[in-house]
């Protein structure tokens, strides 16, 4: 009777999520509401309990980071950065387009990348309406670059972090595992760029002398402010990068860096906290008491064991699954709730698989397939939904058909680059 209750409500709350139709906080709370009304969790299995319960780890990492990126954000630096790399690019809107993407994805493996996609966006219209040149393009070129360079590091994607607490891994297992696949998939991508937005490249040369006047340097609007910022940002990823010596877990980093840069910014709370997602970190806690009621009832480790008798215990087939489904269904459905949902059920399948580095195959199989199936359509991730709503906001909408063209054309291009990695890596050269 537990797992029946488990069940629905999960189903009906994924249904209301991934249709949108009320918002994502109120149903994941009410999710949580019900298993813990009628009993099916209790709020130690709710709250303390690593296997059942809320990550707290997840929870305050994406709270100190966001913290952290909305005092950067006062000082102007993304501002700076777009501006440099249209110069730097002499106005061809080709190069720009190939610069702000790599800036995109380079600041969104160390950003998340919803928030890398909010500050970039508005000075790419900028320099678009400068040109006079369509902005849809470019902005449909940044969120997918996002997301791909977001999938380089724990903390660039959502679902990476998820995924790195439920299976115990670093950050430096996210970087040496997964930034050198990114980098391939970041050519690849560069180089697909004049065919996937053919015709949108035609500028009136008169125009890219405006660009050529913008003043970079103007863009910063506090540059104390971003020497001390910049500090505790490379300190924090340093700590990150040496979390294994250190002994100290990244969300403790994370509101470590946190709190130092409040106290060296003087930042006042509705400054800094302004910056804080609170539906975001509230929607987690709410799936991750769903998802606990799952694996207390059973229901996860029954799924394991359908996925491990479907395979045949074959961990090379389980890794082609694994990144085939997720980037299916990622990309209709937001990735977070999707790998939050699937991370009891890989842990399972892992710790069948007798050799480790089949086994952790596994977790690099779904960090790939659900942020590069994170692209598919409008809604396969939150940095998408987030940059249609800037676009609307601009007057410029992008449609969710326009955004989906694209971006399953580059899901599938990312995929069919990303399973001979995983081939070859984890099963040809182990």
């Amino acid at each position: 009777m537990s797992a029946a209750i488990a069940i629905t409500v999960f189903a009906v709350s994924y249904v209301f999520i991934a249709t949108e139709k009320l918002p994502k906080m109120a149903v994941a709370l009410a999710g949580a509401a019900i298993v813990l009304a009628v009993g099916v969790v209790g709020s130690e299995d709710a709250f303390y309990s690593r296997d059942t319960g809320v990550d707290w780890d997840v929870i305050f990492l994406l709270l100190g980071m966001m913290i952290i990126v909305s005092v950067l954000r006062r000082t102007g630096v993304f501002e700076y950065l777009a501006i440099w790399a249209a110069k730097r690019a002499k106005g061809s809107p080709l190069r720009i387009m190939i610069l702000l993407v790599l800036i995109t994805a380079v600041a969104s493996a160390f950003l998340d990348n919803v928030t890398t996609v909010l500050l970039i966006a508005p000075v790419t219209m900028l320099v678009c309406d400068r040109l006079d040149i369509k902005p849809v393009p470019f902005l449909i070129a940044e969120v997918l670059a996002s997301n791909i360079g977001g999938a380089a590091t724990l903390i660039g994607d959502p679902p990476n972090i998820v995924i790195g607490s439920r299976a115990g891994l670093s950050f430096n297992d996210f970087l040496l595992n997964m930034a050198p696949i990114v980098a391939i998939e970041l050519v690849v991508f560069a180089l697909v760029l004049p065919w996937l937005f053919r015709g949108s490249f035609t500028v009136d040369p008169r125009r890219v002398a405006d660009v050529m006047a913008l003043n970079e340097r103007e863009a910063i609007q506090d540059s104390r402010l971003l020497i001390k910022a910049g500090a505790v940002l490379a300190a924090v990823l340093v700590a990150f990068a040496g979390h294994s010596l250190l002994q100290v877990e990244p969300s403790v980093v994370a509101l470590l860096g946190a709190g130092v840069l409040v106290l060296l910014s003087r930042t006042k709370p509705e400054q800094y906290l302004a910056g804080v997602e609170w539906e975001t970190l509230l929607f987690f806690a709410g799936l991750f008491v769903m998802i606990g009621a799952l694996v207390k009832t059973g229901v996860i480790g029954d799924l394991a064991k359908l996925a491990a008798d479907a395979t045949g215990g074959n961990a090379l087939l389980a890794v082609m699954l694994i990144l085939g489904v997720s980037a299916l269904l990622s990309g209709v459905i937001d990735n977070i709730p999707y790998v939050a949902t699937m991370s009891p059920l890989v842990l399972a399948l892992a710790n069948d698989i007798p050799d480790p580095g089949h086994s952790e195959a596994l977790w690099w199989s779904l960090a790939l397939g659900a942020d590069f199936g994170g692209n598919m359509t409008a809604v396969g991730a939150s940095a998408n939904v987030v940059m249609l709503g800037i676009a609307a906001r601009s007057g410029t909408p992008i449609s969710f058909w326009e955004f989906t063209k694209k971006g399953a054309v580059v899901t599938v291009i990312t995929v069919l680059v990303a399973a001979p990695y995983l081939w070859l890596r984890y099963f040809v050269f182990s």
